[in-house]
């Protein structure tokens, strides 16, 4: 008996162990395989003529602006023109640096003739009469080569074209000493320093 148990035993364990292997096939389930993408025609060929070759593109080549005639002032040389300035100064009020009527209309004036020679650059040099001290002088100077210069750049004409510079009252126009020198020192003057 003790045989037969044993083998019962052994029977049963061995039916488990194939239940157990045949639950667990159960729960796998096969894989599905993914749909197949459809086939697509190739695309039809047709007999239609070949593409034209390019055709040649007449371009206009660009024409270079004509020279600008010499005139009498360009043809000159800088120290002939700064010597017979085409360029009029600007004068100023005693202690003054803003801009009269007269003085925008004297930098208008010489704003076109800048528009005219666009290739000229100029310096403002800012002088002043004898009284006072040199360093207020020197101020005073820079403020009305700098006022003539802002007019100008508020008309058109390039920054980079003008330079400032101050004399103070280092160098007079007219040597005297009474109001009709002090009032032609007192002045912004311009000079062409390139053209």
């Amino acid at each position: 008996m003790k045989h037969e148990t044993r083998g019962l035993m052994t029977t049963a364990g061995v039916v488990l162990v194939l239940l157990s292997v045949v639950a667990g096939c159960a729960r796998r389930q096969a894989p599905v395989a993914a749909p197949a993408p459809p086939v697509t025609a190739p695309p039809a060929i047709t007999s239609a003529a070949p593409p034209a070759p390019p055709s040649r593109v007449e371009e206009s080549l660009p024409v270079p602006p004509e020279p600008i005639a010499a005139d009498a002032i360009s043809s000159r040389s800088l120290d002939e023109l700064n010597r017979d300035s085409p360029f009029k100064p600007v004068f100023y009020a005693l202690d003054g640096a803003d801009l009269d009527e007269a003085g925008r209309a004297t930098v208008t004036a010489n704003a076109a003739l800048l528009r005219k020679y666009p290739t000229w650059v100029v310096t403002v040099e800012g002088h002043c009469d004898e009284r006072g001290t040199a360093e207020y002088n020197l101020a005073l100077g820079e403020r009305r080569a700098v006022a003539v210069k802002t007019y100008l750049v508020s008309l058109g004409i390039a920054p980079d074209r003008v330079r400032t510079v101050s004399y103070g009252k280092e160098f007079p126009f007219d040597p005297g000493h009474n109001e009709g020198a002090w009032s032609q020192n007192r002045r912004a003057h311009f000079v062409i320093t390139s053209k």
